[in-house]
């Protein structure tokens, strides 16, 4: 470890810590492809979370307690792999991000398992203001189109390009992220109730609404609340769907102005991970 690394550690320390007192080891946090919600990054939102995500806390799970926080990141890069193309075929883009935690007696089957590639997929915490139909342009935080994500159109997928990254959170080891290669949990704000109150009453916008309360709950309460939530929409219409959705949405919020996601938890409709490499 050079004396660049501890000095960008030691910017978050209230004391120098020496190389033999950190352990640092490389994340990829998201990336440009389309993931398993059918959605993306911008390469602007990946700029901006590139300077957004340094000094931003690791936990597990997406469980907001300073007790969970286990790693901090300190230095980001974005990289291209020209060698390797998108669903959409474009250049394919990652974060990549570098992380250190303070060796401690507590943390050390950690950091095993993290060597061991135990502890490798994770999920990260940000706020989109713009959600854009990848069809025809149009921003969904703010209108509605007759696209519907997943179906194709003129041979293209259909896909929401996530863009002005308004916030980082955090970023959490988990089971099963969104994203096939690294993973992402995205951010519901109050625009998407308006959003959700002017779009049309079409099934599949029902499905959405469905689908996002479903993650609310499991958000709220675990897999028990999202499987109950689940029944209680089967049978609402679009308004009483609206009504329910904010009503999590409010739930939800007691601890912060903005809901967050897990996505994939609460689906659990895939198993595809992605590897996360030590850097040398």
């Amino acid at each position: 470890m050079n004396n660049i690394i501890l000095d960008k550690i030691n910017r978050f320390t209230r004391r120098k810590l020496s190389e033999d007192e950190v352990y640092v080891f490389s994340v990829i946090l998201c990336d440009n492809d389309i993931d398993r919600d059918c959605e993306r990054f911008s390469d602007e939102a990946l700029e901006a979370l590139k300077e957004r995500f340094i000094g931003k806390t690791g936990i597990f799970d997406h469980e907001a307690a300073a007790a969970n926080q286990n790693a901090r990141i300190f230095d980001t890069e974005l990289i291209t792999d020209s060698s390797r193309s998108t669903a959409y075929g474009k250049p394919y883009r990652y974060l990549r991000a570098m992380a250190y935690m303070v060796r401690t007696d507590e943390n050390k089957n950690l950091i095993a398992e993290i060597d061991g590639g135990i502890k490798k997929e994770v999920s990260i915490s940000c706020a989109a203001a713009k959600r854009i139909c990848s069809v025809c342009g149009c921003d969904k935080n703010t209108a509605s189109c007759s696209h519907i994500k997943g179906r194709k159109y003129g041979g293209q997928l259909c896909h929401t390009v996530l863009d002005d990254i308004t916030d980082a959170y955090e970023w959490s080891f988990v089971a099963v992220p969104a994203q096939v290669n690294a993973g992402v949990t995205k951010k519901y704000s109050e625009a998407d109730t308006v959003k959700a109150q002017a779009v049309q009453t079409s099934s599949a916008a029902d499905e959405e609404l469905r689908r996002d309360i479903r993650k609310l709950a499991y958000f709220s309460g675990g897999r028990a609340a999202a499987d109950i939530a689940s029944l209680s929409a089967a049978n609402l219409d679009t308004q009483q769907l609206i009504a329910l959705r904010k009503a999590f949405e409010k739930q939800c919020g007691k601890s912060r102005a903005e809901v967050q996601l897990n996505t994939s938890a609460a689906e659990e409709e895939t198993t595809d991970m992605f590897s996360m490499k030590e850097e040398g």
